[in-house]
């Protein structure tokens, strides 16, 4: 995991084969708190979803690799009470 201190607000977070997943909103604790904006479709859109910080392989400029594909951390989301998505 890298150092979860050095993930700025607006930084893109990709899966591991480049996929776009989310834009940060800001960190929180050990999670990466995703903005509403890229948080999710139908009933999932318009709230905040977290991605664990445990996730992260590296940072790249203004990019956050996660260490799952996209398709996989997706399914690793979690709500702000540290649930999956419902």
């Amino acid at each position: 995991m890298s150092n979860l201190s050095s993930i700025r607000e607006h930084m893109e977070v990709i899966g591991a084969d480049g996929v776009h997943i989310g834009t940060v909103d800001h960190v929180e604790g050990d999670r990466i708190k995703l903005t509403k904006n890229d948080s999710g479709e139908g009933h999932h859109k318009g709230h905040h979803h977290f991605i664990r910080g445990s996730l992260v392989a590296e940072i790249e400029g203004d990019k956050v690799r996660l260490s799952a594909t996209a398709a996989n951390a997706v399914l690793e989301e979690e709500e702000a009470d540290r649930g999956p998505l419902k």
